[in-house]
Parts: structure tokens; sequence; C-alpha cells
């Protein structure tokens, strides 16, 4: 069984960003897996993407409510052709959200959308 197996076919995941002071603070994503690899997408002016750009350090657990057990990750930045499968892949499996609405209110707010792909920590690592 993969890592991110549970991630596959649920709609929302929480995903844990920390604050400077190591304060988490739980937010729901929608999380895309594609060949085994966990996605996900933010904007530039998010608090998320600000807690992100100083510590890559993040928890990822299916379900708004986190049902299931979380999995310590890295978040790291995608960039160039990367990104590409991933907005496609987040546009198929939330086809209203994340295939027409957030893409539409990035551009009409003239945000940038950043993806970010979650790596697996192995126990006891730190980012």
């Amino acid at each position: 069984m993969g890592t991110f197996d549970p991630f596959v076919e649920q709609k929302v995941s929480l995903l844990t960003t920390y604050r400077r002071d190591g304060t988490p603070v739980r937010t729901p994503v929608d999380v895309v897996v594609v060949d085994g690899r966990a996605y996900f997408r933010t904007f530039d002016a998010s608090w998320k993407a600000k807690r992100l750009a100083h510590t890559e350090k993040v928890e990822i657990a299916p379900g708004k409510e986190a049902t299931g057990p979380a999995v310590s990750c890295r978040a790291r930045p995608l960039e160039g052709a990367e990104i590409v499968p991933v907005r496609r892949a987040l546009g198929a499996k939330h086809r209203i959200r994340q295939g027409l609405l957030v893409p539409a209110f990035h551009r009409m707010k003239h945000y940038t959308t950043l993806y970010y792909e979650l790596v697996p920590q192995a126990a006891g690592a730190s980012a």
C-alpha cells in the first residue's frame, strides 16, 4: 500500500502547516495523487503560502476533520513543466472547484498560483 493511497479518492484533506513559533495551523485542501505522489495548490498571498515560505514541514491527513492518520511531509514547490500534469489532475478530480472556480478566482485577483508536492518524511526526520 502506498503512502498516499488514502488520498486518491478523498475529496478534501487536512493540511497542517506551522507558524514561526511552531504553532500548527490546519487548513482543508484539495489533494491529488499522480503516480503515487501527492500534490496541492494555493495562491501566493495566502497565509498557508507564507507559512510554507519559512518552513516546508507539513502534515497531511485524509478528510476535512482528519478521518485517518496524518503523514509527515515536506512541501516541495513545483516549477515549470512539473505544474502542467498536476493542474490537469486537480481539474479532473475536482471539476468545478479546481477545474473552474479556483483558477478563475486566482486570475481575477491577479494571484500567482503555487503548486506543491508532498514528499513523505521518515519518522523522526526533520524538514
